[in-house]
């Protein structure tokens, strides 16, 4: 395994000790630990509720962070969401891959490599990274926005690498009804 530094900008406040990426501010934490929080509230809520609250927030916090992004670095249209997909990737939730995307149609699919949750689970037979959905509906829908579009979009895990015979998650993107 090669090592390299931290491909994004961090930036700690020596006063306060708050951590900031690309001004906004983020927080640390190891692996375990927020999977095991993440599976604890799953087992106390089900899968399927807390998927659906997770899609909600993550859709929520997607937009808001491709919004102040495409604002800081003076970035539009795809360039927006590639951007967020390489972030992601740097901040150790896994490689995320762009497949496709088509903003005129509002579709796109995202391939997902070395998941941490696949990483910290294992193959436990089911999807386990719907956490992301959406972040991706989300992101799609602050860019298709900010283009002045009135589509909106939905995501949907379609694989994941904890399943058996899957080697990678994948993601759709598509139109919202």
């Amino acid at each position: 395994m090669t090592k390299m530094a931290p491909e994004l900008p961090i930036e700690v406040d020596s006063e306060t000790g708050v951590w900031t990426t690309d001004a906004l501010p983020m927080l640390y934490v190891p692996r375990h630990f927020f999977i095991n929080n993440h599976v604890a509230v799953e087992e106390a809520l089900g899968a399927d509720t807390y998927a659906k609250i997770l899609y909600d927030a993550g859709y929520k916090s997607a937009w808001h962070w491709c919004e102040k992004e495409a604002e800081l670095h003076g970035l539009s249209g795809v360039e927006v969401f590639e951007h967020y997909m390489t972030r992601l990737s740097q901040r150790g939730w896994g490689r995320f891959i762009t497949e496709q995307i088509d903003l005129e149609a509002g579709t796109a699919r995202v391939r997902l490599e070395n998941s941490a949750f696949v990483y910290q689970l294992g193959k436990v037979g089911r999807k386990v990274e719907y956490m992301f959905t959406g972040w991706f509906a989300g992101a799609m829908d602050q860019i298709l926005s900010a283009r002045g579009s009135e589509l909106r979009t939905v995501a949907e895990q379609v694989q994941s690498a904890a399943e058996e015979g899957c080697d990678h998650g994948l993601f759709v993107v598509t139109p919202a009804n």
